[in-house]
Order: structure tokens, then C-alpha cells, then sequence
């Protein structure tokens, strides 16, 4: 069964940011890496939504903005409207070209503002089917869902630096084989 490592915390506790160092990490040992990481939009200091970022391409699209900020048509979420159109236009295709093209998919995140889009679940559920090794960030709320389908990190501020360590151990011996 390929390696399926799920990295769940708080906000801002730097979820992201591990991924993202793994990916580089993993793409400097000559890996191709593909697949979407999510970043706060801020405006003033505050979060004014998400954008979503392909990893192989670097298209960028709105996953969520709060309302009344956006000309985009979305669906309520909280303050935020969720942008399913974008997700499908960005995310979806990244994740279905790293089905294909990459060595190790990464989605960050999985959550209920992505779970907005069927054409976004469907997509990680040919991941979780697939051969290929997966690094996503679950949402808290989707932690006990993703649990029983592979490896869960929960970070902390304590433990960040030293889940990086584990996970990017973990990811490098998958690429190269040789995971015991």
C-alpha cells in the first residue's frame, strides 16, 4: 500500500509550511511533486480568504473570500464564500495531473471548504485508490474521516519541527523504495 501521511493542527500552527518543506525537500532530491497548497489571503493584517496554488504550474485561484469582497459567485461558508468554480479550475486539475505526472501528490488541504466541490472530493478519492504516495493537510474537523486510510500528524508548536523530520523521512524512503 503506497504511503498516505495526513498532517492535521490548529490554524497557523504551520501545517502548510511543512508541506511545503517536504515538497522542496523532496523535489531537490530530483522527485517530481504536484498537486495544490492553500494560502491565507491578508489584507491590513486580517484574513480576507484562501487562494489555491498549483504546485506544477503555479496557476493561482480563490478558494474562499469573505463576502462582499469578491466578484466571484460562491457558496456560503461561515463569513467566507467558498469559490467551487475556482477550486475545480485549479485544484482539481493539479491534483488529476499529479495522479499522472508526479512521484508524490500533495493536497493541502482537504477540508470543508474544498469539500464544497464534488469534483474536488472525487478527485482525492482516485488519489486515496491510487499507488501513489499522498501528503495532504486534513482539517481538524476531517481528521477522524482520514485517520483509519493512512499515517495522522497532529502538529502542535512543540512539535513541528520534529514531525517535519519524521514525515520527510518517511516521504524520501517511499520515493526511493525502500520504506521498511
Amino acid at each position: 500500500m503506497a504511503l498516505r501521511v495526513f498532517v492535521t493542527g490548529p490554524a497557523g500552527v504551520g501545517k502548510t509550511t511543512l508541506v511545503e518543506r517536504v515538497a522542496r525537500e523532496a523535489d531537490l532530491w530530483g522527485y517530481i511533486v504536484g498537486g495544490t497548497v492553500t494560502r491565507e489571503v491578508r489584507r491590513d493584517g486580517k484574513r480576507t480568504g484562501f487562494r489555491i496554488i498549483a504546485l506544477d504550474t503555479g496557476e493561482e485561484g480563490t478558494l474562499a473570500s469573505i463576502r462582499g469582497t469578491s466578484h466571484l459567485p460562491g457558496l456560503p461558508f461561515g463569513k467566507y464564500l467558498v469559490h467551487v468554480d475556482e477550486i475545480d479550475r485549479v485544484a482539481v486539475p493539479a491534483i488529476k495531473r499529479a495522479l499522472v505526472e508526479a512521484d508524490l501528490v500533495v493536497i493541502d488541504e482537504i477540508g470543508p471548504m474544498e469539500y464544497r466541490s464534488d469534483e474536488f472530493i472525487k478527485a482525492v478519492g482516485e488519489v486515496l485508490k491510487s499507488e501513489k504516495p499522498l501528503l495532504a493537510v486534513v482539517h481538524r474537523n476531517f481528521a477522524d474521516r482520514f485517520r483509519p486510510l493512512g499515517e495522522l500528524h497532529a502538529l502542535s508548536v512543540e512539535n513541528r519541527n520534529r514531525e517535519f523530520g519524521i514525515i520527510l523521512d518517511e516521504v524520501i524512503k517511499e520515493l526511493k523504495g525502500v520504506r521498511g
